[in-house]
This record gives C-alpha cells, sequence and structure tokens, in this order.
C-alpha cells in the first residue's frame, strides 16, 4: 500500500506527541510507499510564520531520514482541486485530497472532515 501521510500525522511522530492509532501503525509498518507531500511543507512554514508552530531547522532531513520520501506538486495536482465539491475549505488539505486522489494513494489523517471525499482513507486518530 503506498500513503500519503497528512501533515499532522508526520508531526506528531517527529515530536511524539501523539500516537497514531493501531490501525495508522499497523498501515504505516506495511506500506509499500510513504509520501510527505511538499504541500505540507508550505502548510508548516504558513503555520510557523504566525506562531502556531515551531519548526526545527532540519524537518526536512527528520522526514527523509525517517525513509519518508517527499511528494512534489505538480499542475496536475493543482488542477484536481477543482474538481473536489468543497467539503473542506482549507487550501492545504484540499491540495493534498487532490494529490492522494491523483496518485492513488491512501491518505493517513485524524481529519475527519476528508472522510466525505472519495479517497482512500486510514484514520490516524
Amino acid at each position: 500500500m503506498r500513503l500519503l501521510l497528512d501533515t499532522h500525522v508526520v508531526l506528531w511522530e517527529l515530536e511524539g506527541s501523539r500516537h497514531v492509532s493501531p490501525a495508522a501503525r499497523e498501515a504505516i509498518e506495511q506500506a509499500t510507499e510513504l509520501l510527505f507531500s511538499v504541500v505540507s511543507f508550505a502548510e508548516i512554514g504558513a503555520k510557523a510564520a504566525v506562531g502556531k508552530l515551531s519548526v526545527p531547522g532540519d524537518l526536512r532531513e527528520q522526514v527523509q531520514r525517517s525513509g519518508v520520501q517527499i511528494l512534489r506538486l505538480d499542475a496536475e495536482h493543482g488542477l484536481a482541486v477543482a474538481d473536489l465539491p468543497m467539503h473542506h475549505r482549507d487550501p492545504f488539505d484540499r491540495l493534498l485530497i487532490a494529490q492522494a486522489r491523483s496518485e492513488r494513494l491512501t491518505f493517513v489523517t485524524a481529519d475527519r472532515r476528508i472522510a466525505a471525499y472519495d479517497v482512500a482513507l486510514v484514520d490516524a486518530g
């Protein structure tokens, strides 16, 4: 299974602040590919800029050392957002959903609003 990890899932893992669900842990351990989107780095940067997060200077290196690959954003991902209903208004989450759908990835998230979309999910909550 190929998994796209939501921003908060990776932050929880790196910070050790909260554990993912047993189902998510099992999916992560059995995954053939773990991905973290460049969109999530932008989300982290935006939240850090307004004081909502503190970001370690080596965040990218920490993610890569953990064995997670970085998923780039391309034009098709951006344009796929137009095909999504407005169940969720967060632009970062909408881009992540579009990426998961476009790349046929299972999205690991604790955000229950994402279940309204036609995307494979693993509940991390």
